[in-house]
């Protein structure tokens, strides 16, 4: 006879369980709304990774761990009386409807379009009218909470590349923009300038500075481009550990210690390892 296979409520019964004060588990029950934030950064990013990686069998794991950090916030929310967990899922499923016209056309589950295909429902009509309902979404939440700005509900917490992202996204949505990659590519070689102006000038607290503008601007060149610079970046450093890792094999096979390798010898296993990717 097979084992049951748990489901969602007995996942939301050991939550319970572990942040009972009496019979929970003690690290379980002092966490509190901002002790988990850091986890669910972090599970948030190792998910990411495993796809990234296509990693599939670490994959469910990963995603239950990033699922059991909304548990925590809905079990956090319970305890005090706020909503529960039914109450994100009602909350979430009522809002997809309401951005999904062109999929749920009566704003109910059951309504289904007809006549024409998802193949055929224009994409760029489906993303106008997503961010259209995102903005009406927004603009009611500032009558709520006097949200004087369409910056203002970008979290702040998010890490940087991708909040600035978001700013950079938020201000060209109102005409805030370049009209093509070339006037941000302008942009960057005007940020770096002023990068080298502040150094020849020994001002490095100025020269600081200017390197944030030039991180924003290469923020905006991947907008532009229609790419997460987040993800660019863990490219990136996905390429340079994997390159560096070679040199380091390669002076090892000389027997030459890392750090007295030098940068000549250095830079010519690197250019090695480039090949050899290209190849």
């Amino acid at each position: 006879m097979s084992e049951r296979r748990f489901d969602l409520d007995d996942l939301l019964t050991l939550m319970a369980v572990l942040r009972d004060p009496e019979q929970g588990c003690p690290w379980d029950v002092k966490q509190h709304w901002d002790s988990i934030v850091p986890h669910t950064l972090e599970e948030a990013y190792e998910v990411a990774d495993a796809i990234e990686r296509h990693a599939w069998d670490e994959l469910p794991g990963e995603l239950g761990d990033l699922l059991f950090q909304v548990v925590y916030y809905s079990q956090f929310a319970a305890e005090e009386g706020r909503f529960d967990f039914h109450e994100v899922v009602h909350v979430l499923t009522a809002k997809m409807l309401h951005r999904h016209p062109h999929v749920f056309p009566d704003g109910t589950l059951t309504s289904r379009r007809e006549g024409v295909s998802a193949a055929e429902v224009e994409t760029q009509q489906v993303h106008s009218r997503w961010e259209s309902l995102k903005a009406e979404e927004r603009d009611a939440r500032a009558e709520d909470a006097a949200v004087t700005s369409v910056l203002d509900d970008v979290p702040r917490n998010l890490p940087a590349l991708s909040r600035a992202a978001k700013l950079s996204k938020r201000a060209a949505r109102v005409g805030f923009d370049w009209p093509d990659p070339r006037g941000v590519i302008a942009k960057l070689r005007e940020e770096l300038a002023e990068v080298e102006e502040a150094l020849a000038e020994d001002d490095h607290d100025h020269a600081r500075e200017e390197v944030g503008d030039l991180l924003f601007a290469a923020v905006n060149l991947a907008r532009t481009l229609d790419a997460d610079p987040e993800r660019c970046l863990r490219v990136t450093n996905g390429k340079f550990e994997r390159r560096f890792r070679q040199v380091e094999a390669a002076l090892d096979d000389e027997g030459v210690p890392l750090a007295e390798a030098g940068l000549e010898r250095m830079e010519r296993h690197w250019q090695a390892a480039k090949r050899q990717e290209k190849t």
